[in-house]
């Protein structure tokens, strides 16, 4: 039963200036200008008692924290920190996306999910995005940048289901911070400027978009104070009317307007093509409850998002698969070498056989089987590197025999870099580690008139045509059907309590930054910080990359000379995560640089010694 509880809004900014509209505050951008001043200081660590949040964002981790300290728990902290980051990061997260969440219920002892995936419309094919004047598949941007991109969102479901389950703030309270953030203003950071900056040329087509982030034809200034009113007036009709006004309301309408009707700039040069969903398939929309995903590594257990998220199977196979070969720490380019073999293995099964469980055939008990992992292991050579792409195995339960494979899979699949995470705790022991995502950084680039929110580019995830052969391909479109995705939401327990909740952006190396987190903290000796800061690379059976600091460390040059080829990439992934010690004693800790730099604050800190 839900309690009643009183609400502080987190303490925000607030800006200098008139009212004005949305974007920079005050008469003129000139003015707004004044305002400047450094965004809110991030601590990249925190530790003490009563529950913790760790995000990307100050103002996001935050809202979280006050949740906590007003009685909340970490259902309702999650979704307040979420609701945040769709007003600072809304480039990467916000209602007009989904997600997955896993939660862990400290009175049950048990681990649970649910699956707020984005959903093909009912008029969706597996021609898509196929050019019909030429049969090929469309160019990247052509799909993403329209209306055949756009999944029917699952945020708000998700964040419903979950408080009404779990929490004990309703939607209106738990929006409350974030809606009071995005009506008085938020100081703008280098990373907010910079994905508008990105974002210019298509931000500039559409007029909603340009008018929001845009203001003056350029984005604004780091150090001004950015509000976004339409959004909080958005948050403040969920919160009166809960989800239905999207799934069965005004707001849903305005959606489907946009996406069959792309509010194209006067003079803007692309073609963009509208979409096919309608009212009807935003009330046809169900967020899911879903058995997570488990695997047992060195006698813990590891849970993750079951499909049609590929992130509990691929990154469970590559644990099974590591647990088999057996690394230590006393070999660290060997344990590495083992990563990445094993991390291209698990890929390579999952192109082959994860989809929409809903519409495909997905051998998850084989795929997660010690059996498979044995088999998959057994092709991992340490003085050699495995040839890439290395074929998918065959999860028949028939594993007598070593390397025998399927047709292999020439391409990698196209996901965002986009997306963020939030890992949240309460002072009851509950957990969640919750990814949220609109895909690109910036969605499919139209922002909803007069709502404030960019709607996602999902359906992107799909496969545009047939990628497997001659073997079927598990993620071609269809209708109603949920794209497969990599995000990765992770809880490890240890005799059946919280041991680590974790999680990343990043697209595909979303299950890649996870793995190796877990193999630096569980496998390395790396503290949860140290294992979230160490360099990355990542390993996904098409692609070979790796940071520079993980190029020229001596690990690096190590594998470099056994034949691991890295193609170099500026930084993978923007993790969060906690650990739990004795007494309730909370560790929580995100990115130190990576994307600006995240927040992690506990309740109570503990004392400096």
């Amino acid at each position: 039963m839900r309690r009643t509880v009183a609400v502080t809004a987190v303490a925000v900014l607030v800006c200098a200036g008139g009212a004005g509209g949305a974007g920079l505050v005050g008469p003129s951008a000139q003015a707004a200008e004044r305002t400047a001043r450094p965004a809110p200081a991030k601590q990249a660590v925190a530790s003490g008692y009563g529950g913790g949040v760790a995000t990307v964002d100050a103002d996001a981790t935050r809202a979280g924290i006050d949740v906590l300290r007003h009685g909340g728990n970490a259902v309702d902290a999650a979704v307040a920190a979420a609701a945040t980051l769709g007003v600072t990061e809304p480039f990467s997260a916000g209602i007009g996306g989904g997600g997955f969440l896993v939660y862990y219920d400290a009175r049950g002892r048990k681990v649970h999910s649910i699956d707020g995936r984005e959903t093909a419309p009912a008029s969706a094919t597996d021609k898509l995005f196929v050019d019909p004047a030429t049969g090929n598949e469309l160019p990247f941007e052509a799909a993403r940048v329209s209306g055949l991109s756009v999944g029917v969102p699952g945020t708000p479901a998700t964040w419903e289901r979950a408080l009404d389950r779990w929490g004990t703030y309703s939607l209106r309270e738990a929006l409350a911070p974030a809606t009071k953030v995005a009506s008085k203003g938020f100081v703008v950071d280098d990373t907010f400027r910079t994905q508008v900056d990105d974002n210019r040329k298509i931000f500039g087509d559409f007029t909603t978009s340009r008018d929001l982030y845009l203001p003056g034809g350029a984005p604004p200034r780091v150090g001004t104070v950015f509000r976004n009113p339409d959004l909080a007036k958005t948050y403040q009709l969920l919160g009166r009317q809960g989800t239905k006004a999207l799934y069965d309301g005004a707001l849903g309408a305005d959606v489907v307007h946009t996406v069959q009707h792309p509010p194209l700039a006067p003079g803007a040069d692309r073609e963009v093509r509208p979409g096919g969903m309608t009212t009807g398939d935003l009330a046809a929309y169900r967020a899911l409850m879903r058995a997570p995903t488990k695997v047992t590594y060195h006698g813990l257990d590891v849970y993750g998002m079951a499909p049609p998220s590929s992130g509990g199977s691929t990154v469970g196979e590559a644990l099974n698969i590591l647990e088999a070969k057996g690394i230590t720490k006393r070999d660290q380019v060997a344990a590495l070498h083992s990563y990445l073999e094993a991390s291209a293995l698990a890929f390579a099964d999952r192109n082959r056989y994860v989809g929409d469980p809903s519409q495909v055939d997905v051998p998850l008990r084989e795929l997660l089987s010690q059996g498979f992992a044995g088999e998959r292991a057994c092709e991992i050579r340490s003085d050699s590197v495995l040839a890439k792409p290395v074929a998918p195995g065959v999860p028949d339960g028939d594993y007598s025999r070593c390397g025998e494979h399927a047709s292999v899979a020439p391409t990698e699949q196209r996901e965002g870099p986009s997306t963020t995470h939030v890992t949240t705790s309460d002072r009851w022991g509950n957990v969640v580690a919750y990814t949220l995502t609109i895909e690109q950084t910036g969605g499919n680039g139209m922002v909803v008139p007069g709502r404030g929110f960019l709607l996602n580019n999902e359906l992107t995830d799909f496969s545009f045509t047939p990628t497997q052969g001659t073997a079927p391909d598990p993620n071609l479109p269809a209708p109603g059907k949920r794209p497969r995705s990599s995000i990765s939401p992770t809880i490890v327990l240890a005799d059946g309590r919280p041991l680590l909740a974790l999680g990343s952006p990043g697209g595909a190396t979303i299950i890649t930054t996870v793995l190796q987190t877990l193999v630096n903290r569980l496998d390395l000796g790396m503290s949860l910080p140290q294992a979230i800061a160490a360099p990355r690379a990542s390993s996904r059976n098409t692609a070979l990359e790796a940071e520079p600091a993980f190029r020229t460390s001596p690990a690096g040059r190590a594998l470099a000379a056994r034949g691991f080829s890295f193609t170099s990439v500026p930084e993978i992934g923007a993790e969060t995560g906690i650990e739990f010690g004795r007494g309730g004693f909370v560790l929580a800790a995100a990115e130190p640089t990576r994307r600006g730099g995240g927040s992690a604050m506990v309740v109570h800190p503990r004392p400096e010694r």
